[in-house]
């Protein structure tokens, strides 16, 4: 059966889709994997430079398989989350090694890459082979929350009835919901946003269960989360610390540190977990480098 909203949707998404470098006619699946990493809690503006730089320099996972993992979180720069780099590089050396470096296009072989869960995985095979997946992202959840059940948000994680409706809402054609899907979060990201939901120019207003309702507000169990602190956090001293070796081109002692970030114990522990996470590589003679960086012979001193 074919919802009412589904037609007016994918007119609207064929009117208003933001033309994008992993929609593009030619688009490969390692193109859209890449994006949907990088579209992982960094917005849209960002990525799109990012994305386009990296796949000029990596077309294919293997040329990207070739190369140490430190020269990807040097490609990686400011994005943030660089463990999101290092999981790419180990996805792109498996689908190099055993999947004779295609991406492949079984849901469940994507599942079994590094860093791709079951979002990931059903967006890029969707996105990237046209097949009937719930793509449930933040944009989508809320598009749904509002449309189906009246609700401002959606529940913190989705549960087995959320992910049972959506894939209630797909069209039957293969093809055509994975376009469904895309349209949908193109839709909340444009138009049926958190903070300012634009409704006058909603394709499905008139059938919109919150809207109808009066857009109630959230209840207390739904109250937005505030933005997490950033300055001063570990977080922002362990991109302090990653910028250094990733904008000086080799291997830097402790002094080159010390010189980005005054409070010594929360170094410690920050440059302790790089390590720990595989993002920084210590070497015998007490520098620190990239993963994989070859590294000069001769002292530092």
């Amino acid at each position: 059966m074919t919802m009412p909203y589904t037609k007016p949707v994918l007119d609207w998404f064929s009117r208003y889709a933001r033309d994008l470098p992993w929609r593009g006619p030619g688009t490969t699946p390692w193109s859209v994997l890449v994006s949907e990493i990088m579209l992982q809690q960094t917005p849209v503006a960002r990525v799109v430079p990012a994305h386009q730089s990296w796949l000029a320099r990596w077309p294919t996972p293997a040329a990207l398989a070739a190369e140490p993992a430190g020269e990807a979180i040097r490609q990686w720069g400011r994005l943030g989350y660089p463990r999101r780099a290092l999981r790419l590089h180990e996805t792109a050396t498996i689908v190099t090694a055993r999947h004779g470096g295609t991406v492949p296009d079984d849901i469940d072989a994507l599942l079994a890459l590094p860093g791709i869960g079951s979002y990931t995985a059903a967006a890029v095979a969707s996105f990237a082979f046209g097949q009937r997946h719930a793509v449930l992202d933040t944009n989508v959840r809320r598009v749904l929350a509002r449309l189906v059940d009246g609700q401002p948000r959606p529940r913190r994680t989705p549960s087995l009835a959320e992910r049972r409706m959506a894939e209630s809402l797909l069209p039957a054609d293969p093809t055509v919901a994975a376009r469904w899907s895309v349209a949908v979060m193109e839709l909340g990201a444009l138009v049926c946003t958190a903070a300012s939901p634009r409704c006058a120019d909603c394709p499905v207003a008139r059938h919109c269960a919150w809207l109808a309702g009066g857009r109630p507000p959230e209840g207390a169990e739904l109250v937005r989360r505030r933005a997490q602190r950033y300055d001063g956090t570990d977080r922002q001293c362990r991109g302090r610390l990653l910028a250094v070796l990733r904008d000086g081109g080799g291997p830097a002692v402790q002094a080159d540190f010390d010189a980005v970030w005054a409070d010594g114990a929360q170094l410690a522990r920050s440059l302790d977990g790089l390590v720990a996470d595989g993002l920084v590589d210590p070497l015998p003679d007490g520098r620190y480098a990239l993963p994989g960086a070859v590294q000069p012979t001769s002292s530092p001193l």
